[in-house]
Formats: structure tokens, C-alpha cells, sequence
């Protein structure tokens, strides 16, 4: 092991492993008992945090993952899935009595929709973390927590794992994704605690509003929520991704020009390169958003979340050129 090596953080992801069956082409259901042709399906690896673990894995960052899932097919085919990408899964605990998750993704080119059963996703508590976090052996490093919404117990649990993470050092990150219900319960409690915050345009406005967060832009909803502790870095689409701080100044980075197959976990990747780039000590932030505006934009060159995400090698060949 190198010097270089033995400095780069560990990364920790906690929340959602699933399988993904992705249907591309005509998807738009038509009731009715019509059949309609696709042009492609593929059951690959899902859930945010799996395919987050699995894109900081690829940016050699040591990467661990906590979830849950069934002692069934679709759990062998995500734990494999994982191992495959180098994802510690020593953490992921295997349930006898629930199955395993599944989403099935309807994907257009510019757009999705997304249907899921959720089997072990919300059995997932703050116990089955901190208990990870006391055992720990090695340095702290970089705690990511995602599909907030989709795990109430571990959602409930969060402000005091984060707490009794950032005491031990730890560096805390969120990306609730979408709240299917539509309510945003939960997480100003959860934002003192948190150094980075990583939602999209359409989450940003939504938990906004339900801390009474107002402004003009965009920009303004960020800075009231940085007040609240975290740094916002906000997935921004096919334009890459900015960020704002405690200071209110913004930072952008631009997405590269891609043929875009499949958008599906493109928020994801865009999450690992920045949670990597934490990771290897990358302290310029314009530089922590290339990583991950980079990594959003090369992930959705092949079908599925983590077929097409980026090396270290691709992704520092990808921002020189």
C-alpha cells in the first residue's frame, strides 16, 4: 500500500439495496391488457446507496456499505452485484423473513418514473450504524446516508448517529432523494448535524419550503438551508452541480456533453464523486463539484446506475480533456 493510499478516508454508506429492473423505449403504461414492445431490459443493481457505495468504490475510496435485504434472489443478485465492485458488504445484514427490494424504472430519455416494493428497505435502524460506528477499527472518514425517506427507523434514529458520528470524527452527508409522500417530516432536526446536504433542484425547493425557507432562486433556498449547518451541494442535471456554504458563496462546476442512454442513479454518481473526492483530500471545492458533475454526467452513457460509472483514471482523463 502506497502513501498516497494509506491518506484516503474510508467512506461508510448507509440506506437502500435492491435490484433494479429498468424498461427503456415505449413505457408509458397502456391499461387495458395491451402489450407494448421495449427496447431493452435489464436487472441490474439498485438502491441510492448501493449505487453510491459502489460509484466511490470504482475512485478507489475503501467503501463499506450498511443495508438490509432478503435472503432470496434478488438479495443474492445485489449482494453479488456489490462484491463485484469492490463494496465491503460485511455490514449488510441478510433478513429470513422479508424480501428484498425492487424498483422497476420506466426510462424515457429525458425523464422517469419509478415503482418500488420496498421489502427490507425500512427495517434499517440507527442502532444497526452506531453499533457499526463503535467497532470501528480504522480512521474516521466520510459517513454517507441515503433514501432518508424510504427508512423512517433509521430517519427517526438520524440527528443522534450523526451526532455520535461527527464526535468521533466522522464527516456526515445526506441525500434524503424524493420524500413519495410528499412531506419533508423530519429533517430540520436532522441538519445540525450534517456537514454536506446533496439533494436535487426539485428536493432543494421542496425541503426549502418546509423549513419556511423563501427566496427568488434557487441559490436563496441553498443559503437558508446552509444556515441551518450544512454545506448544499445541489445536482443540477445535465448542467453538473453548485454548492453553497455557511458564507452564502456559490460554486459551480459544469456537466460534460454525453449521448445519454440512461439517467437512471445519475444523482448517485454525482454523490460519489464528491463523496470520493472528500475522500482522497481533494480541499478545493470547485474541484470536489468537477468530480462530481464528471461522474453524474459519464454514468449515463450505459443502461442501469453503475455500468458506466467512472474509474479514477477515467474520471482525471475526463477533466483534462
Amino acid at each position: 500500500m502506497t502513501r498516497s493510499e494509506l491518506a484516503i478516508r474510508p467512506i461508510l454508506v448507509v440506506g437502500d439495496a435492491n435490484a433494479d429492473l429498468v424498461l427503456g423505449g415505449d413505457v408509458v403504461p397502456r391499461f387495458g391488457q395491451a402489450e407494448q414492445l421495449l427496447d431493452r431490459a435489464d436487472l441490474v443493481l439498485g438502491g441510492s446507496a448501493s449505487i453510491v457505495a459502489c460509484g466511490t468504490a470504482r475512485l478507489d475510496a475503501p467503501t463499506s456499505l450498511i443495508a438490509r435485504v432478503g435472503r432470496d434472489a434478488f438479495g443474492d443478485v445485489t449482494l453479488a452485484a456489490l462484491r463485484t465492485r469492490c463494496v465491503d458488504v460485511t455490514d449488510v445484514i441478510i433478513d429470513d423473513t422479508m424480501a428484498t427490494g425492487l424498483s422497476v424504472i420506466l426510462s424515457g430519455r429525458d425523464d422517469r418514473a419509478i415503482l418500488t416494493a420496498l421489502g427490507t428497505i425500512p427495517t434499517l435502524t440507527g442502532t444497526d450504524v452506531t453499533a457499526r460506528l463503535d467497532s470501528w477499527q480504522g480512521p474516521p472518514g466520510v459517513l454517507h446516508v441515503a433514501s432518508y425517506f424510504l427508512q423512517p427507523a433509521l430517519a427517526a434514529d438520524l440527528p443522534a448517529v450523526f451526532s455520535h458520528a461527527r464526535r468521533r470524527g466522522w464527516t456526515t452527508s445526506l441525500d434524503t432523494n424524493w420524500d413519495p409522500a410528499e412531506q419533508w417530516r423530519g429533517i430540520a432536526d436532522v441538519l445540525p448535524h450534517l456537514n454536506v446536504l446533496m439533494p436535487n433542484g426539485s428536493e432543494l425547493r421542496a425541503l426549502a419550503a418546509t423549513l419556511g425557507e423563501a427566496g427568488d432562486c434557487d441559490e436563496d433556498l441553498a443559503r437558508g438551508i446552509a444556515r441551518h449547518g450544512p454545506r448544499v451541494v445541489v445536482k443540477d442535471g445535465a448542467r453538473g452541480g453548485w454548492s453553497i456554504g455557511d458564507g452564502g458563496h456559490v460554486e459551480r462546476a459544469p456537466g460534460l456533453p454525453v449521448d445519454v442512454v440512461d439517467t437512471t442513479g445519475a444523482g448517485d454518481s454525482f454523490d460519489a464523486g464528491y463523496l470520493a473526492a472528500l475522500a482522497h483530500g481533494v480541499d478545493d471545492e470547485s474541484r470536489r463539484l468537477r468530480w462530481a458533475a464528471t461522474c453524474g454526467s459519464l454514468s449515463t452513457t450505459q443502461p442501469g446506475g453503475t455500468a458506466a460509472q467512472a474509474s479514477l483514471a477515467e474520471l482525471m482523463g475526463a477533466m483534462a480533456s
